[in-house]
């Protein structure tokens, strides 16, 4: 009898799962039309007509997941090492449970593929060889030879380039790589296919992969991830 009512209860329980969860994304999809549309697009594609000097990331290209896109929400970028603050933070207008609702939505509508993409980009590079202190230093050389110039020295964002580039009104933003909300992974991914292939309207952060290796350029987001933004934190 035990077993009967089990059985008759699973569906029940899915079928409660999966209103919640459809309730949740209708949440999500409210409140992005409501807030973020304007700037993101109906359809996570950037809305063409705003005027800003950083104009808002392609939602259907990023390469955050579910959970680093809430707190890109609700902490802002500017908390992650953005030096611009057109994303602000959320958190002062809507709950946790809607911010999540507005990440799942955002997630499953637009950048479905996303972990999919990640999978196959990452099985696709090629594996290192090196032990991580040999990738360490030489992530640090390459880093201080190239990435410094943009994100200084310490990974701050800030360098003689960056402030040129203000007087010259090129306006370069580039990240504070001690605040960064990207994993080793992704910032290997990042600076092998420059920002642009992950959403930026500008192609300030180049592509690195016709200059360096992938050895290279995981060593590189090995020295960043762990000796710029873990040392940092």
């Amino acid at each position: 009898m035990k077993k009967v009512t089990l059985l008759l209860l699973t569906p029940l329980i899915l079928l409660a799962s999966e209103l919640k969860q459809s309730e949740e994304f209708l949440e999500g999809k409210r409140i992005y039309n409501e807030t973020c549309a304007s700037c993101h697009g109906q359809n996570g594609e950037t809305n063409p007509n705003m005027k800003l000097t950083v104009k808002p990331r392609k939602l259907n290209q990023s390469i955050l997941s579910q959970v680093q896109m809430s707190k890109m929400i609700s902490e802002g970028a500017h908390a992650f090492g953005a030096h611009s603050d057109i994303m602000p933070a959320f958190k002062y207008v809507y709950d946790e449970e809607q911010i999540d609702s507005v990440a799942l939505y955002v997630s499953e509508e637009f950048n479905a593929h996303r972990t999919k993409k990640i999978v196959k980009l990452l099985q696709e590079s090629e594996n290192s060889t090196l032990n991580e202190t040999k990738m360490l230093r030489a992530g640090k050389k390459i880093f201080k030879r190239n990435c410094s110039l943009c994100h200084g020295v310490t990974g701050n964002g800030e360098s003689v380039y960056v402030e040129q580039s203000k007087e010259n009104k090129q306006f370069l933003y580039p990240y504070n790589l001690n605040k960064i909300i990207l994993d080793e992974d992704q910032i290997f991914l990042y600076a092998k296919f420059g920002g642009h292939f992950w959403g930026t309207n500008k192609e300030d952060m180049p592509s690195w992969k016709k200059k360096y290796n992938d050895i290279q350029l995981k060593s590189v987001a090995k020295y960043v991830y762990q000796k710029i933004k873990h040392k940092a934190e």
